[in-house]
């Protein structure tokens, strides 16, 4: 499958510039203005520095994974199709058998579940949603690290607001003392807490969203279309279990685990 690796969208570049910049600040902002400059030459300092950039590192590499794995794209034929037939209004041959569909605009056939992106121009398999701020679509293949990446963005905006709280009325004595120093300390304070307010509630919501979509196996798209049907009641965790990997639950907390493979096409056929 040819996958573009990063796609030329203005939205999803600018939101992918706001998101590293928003951690890079909040990483500067925790360690320089909370950790050593309130809290100061404790052990505890050097605790909450590891801690704290760990979760940065698993933010960061959970989003490189969302952004440059290829959600589930659906692959073009090694020849092209003659769809000529639908274009001129004939649609009933456009439902294929066990519900495969074809895209007019890919002029492909597609599995079932898969839809056609606009942003991306493609059609992709379980497509959940196009989201800007990984610049890429949500699908069979990323939706993990998607979700990995809303958890550690939410683990991440509570414990900076908690070390401000932590910083400022339970370890720094001298906080209160007006200098230039303590100007700094409060300007950096509210931001951070600003920061950490409106992304913790937005992952939240998105986490809570995305885990609801998971548990009853339907997509923001069939949400949106009411479809549901062809659905088989399996329990919530084996569809976790579908999405994070067979392995040991302690390991889909990190974004290094493999995820289902992409479609493969041979001698005009798609396989799953």
């Amino acid at each position: 499958v040819k996958f573009k690796m990063l796609k030329h969208d203005p939205c999803g570049l600018i939101c992918l510039c706001f998101t590293y910049l928003a951690v890079a600040y909040a990483d500067y902002a925790v360690v320089r203005w909370i950790l050593i400059e309130m809290i100061g030459n404790s052990i505890w300092t050097s605790i909450h520095a590891v801690s704290f950039n760990s979760l940065i590192f698993l933010l960061l590499f959970a989003h490189w994974r969302a952004v440059f794995t290829d959600p589930g794209t659906v692959p073009f034929p090694a020849r092209k199709l003659d769809f000529s037939d639908l274009h001129s209004g004939n649609r009933a041959s456009s439902e294929q058998k066990e519900g495969w569909t074809v895209c007019l605009k890919c002029e492909i056939y597609r599995p079932p579940r898969a839809h056609h992106c606009r942003t991306c121009n493609r059609c992709i398999r379980k497509m959940d949603h196009h989201c800007p701020w990984i610049n890429n679509c949500v699908g069979e293949r990323n939706q993990k690290y998607f979700l990995q990446f809303l958890i550690y963005v939410g683990a991440v905006a509570f414990y900076a607001a908690g070390l401000v709280v932590y910083a400022w009325f339970g370890e720094c004595r001298d906080c209160f003392i007006e200098s230039i120093s303590f100007q700094h300390r409060v300007v950096h304070s509210i931001i951070l807490m600003i920061e950490s307010g409106l992304f913790g509630l937005f992952v939240v919501a998105i986490v809570i969203d995305q885990v609801t979509a998971i548990f009853s196996d339907t997509t923001a798209v069939e949400q949106v279309k009411g479809d549901n049907s062809g659905r088989t009641r399996r329990p919530k965790m084996s569809h976790l279990a579908d999405v994070c990997g067979k392995g040991h639950p302690i390991l889909w907390l990190f974004p290094c685990v493999s995820v289902p493979e992409p479609l493969s096409y041979n001698n005009g056929t798609y396989e799953v």
